[in-house]
């Protein structure tokens, strides 16, 4: 159960704990909180944990949350604050009218009026977190380590290759040009293969040239990852479907607390592309040669 201070990142918060897993209903009336709870108990839901962010009214609702917790529902109350006049602050920034603008003869008397409401909620909040002087990742940091299961604490990681004449896949954050390693397609006895079988995985890794690209791709990303966890933001890294499929389970090793998925990013027509490792098609072209020409992608999901 989400409260808080108009303006204290209550709707953030909400949408953190959904990237967490959560099922969130935002901006929530207190009377509708019994029907929404009610809902998402029944076994067909499919709704394991539920996010539920109160509105701007908060009358009854530790009463509702008392309720929740005597039908047997495991529930923590977040409160989030913010000093007076950072609240004030953000409110002239956006420009955005407080909900209780009514009752005040401006933002600041809306904010106290706001905050005598909610006192008696903030009092009885399982977690209080004071937002004047965190930026979003930050937030988003206390919130992962309070809420997060195991598997959402852990950075994960997806390396996909890609054909550079299908362009850049948008959403990279590293991209590597591994056009250098040598190809298998111009071996006629491998040609008609795929990254995921041996006698490719062989001829690329374990030419001296790929083991020294890998080597330092991997201490360079195992520098990297932790930063970049660190800021909740996301590294990609590219491949090739010959070259980089054949060894995307190298990346696998020094990933420390990463979870690593590789998959080839298909732009052709046929077959979508498989993970490695998993017992689907690899990816082919309309006839039948391997998709992809050049590099390969490494994404946190």
């Amino acid at each position: 159960m989400i409260a808080g201070m108009s303006g204290a990142g209550r709707s953030g918060a909400a949408d953190v704990l959904e990237d967490l897993g959560f099922y969130v209903v935002d901006n929530l009336p207190t009377s509708l909180l019994p029907t929404i709870v009610d809902l998402a108990s029944q076994p067909q839901s499919g709704i394991a944990r539920l996010a539920l962010v109160a509105g701007r009214n908060h009358e009854g609702l530790m009463r509702e949350v008392a309720r929740m917790r005597a039908d047997g529902h495991v529930v923590t109350l977040l409160f989030l604050d913010a000093a007076t006049p950072v609240l004030v602050q953000r409110y002239d920034a956006t420009r955005r009218r407080h909900p209780f603008a009514e009752q005040g003869d401006g933002v600041l008397e809306a904010i106290e009026h706001e905050r005598e409401l909610l006192d008696a909620v903030k009092t009885q909040a399982d977690l209080v977190i004071d937002t004047s002087e965190l930026n979003v990742h930050q937030l988003k940091d206390k919130l992962v380590k309070a809420f997060a299961e195991v598997d959402h604490q852990q950075l994960q990681i997806a390396v996909e290759s890609f054909g550079f004449k299908h362009g850049l896949p948008l959403d990279a954050d590293i991209v590597m040009d591994v056009r250098f390693l040598p190809n298998p397609h111009w071996e006629e006895e491998l040609r008609p293969l795929t990254g995921h079988d041996p006698k490719v995985r062989d001829y690329v890794l374990e030419r001296s040239v790929t083991a020294s690209f890998l080597d330092h791709l991997e201490a360079m990303l195992v520098d990297l990852v932790p930063s970049y966890q660190s800021e909740g933001r996301s590294p990609h890294d590219r491949d090739r479907v010959h070259r980089r499929s054949s060894f995307a389970r190298r990346h696998h090793r020094g990933a420390g607390a990463a979870t690593v998925r590789a998959r080839h990013r298909a732009h052709c027509t046929a077959t979508s592309a498989s993970d490695i490792g998993t017992s689907g098609p690899p990816t082919t072209r309309h006839d039948g040669l391997p998709c992809g020409n050049g590099g390969a992608v490494a994404r946190r999901q």
